[in-house]
């Protein structure tokens, strides 16, 4: 097959808006997938632990 540039260039437009959209609800799917608050909880809350200090 032969593809010009401006099929190409088109192709990759409308298939890159796809796959952002689908990475961008991947991402909002995983933070306010109820079995992650956990995790997220416990990473808030280790930025402010006495423990963690520079310098260690």
């Amino acid at each position: 097959m032969d593809f010009s540039h401006d099929t190409l260039v088109a192709f990759s437009k409308s298939w890159g808006l796809f796959y952002l959209l689908a990475m961008a609800a991947g991402v909002l799917i995983y933070t306010f997938w109820p079995s992650n608050k956990k995790r997220f909880d416990r990473a808030k809350k280790s930025i402010l632990d006495k423990d963690d200090k520079p310098g260690k």
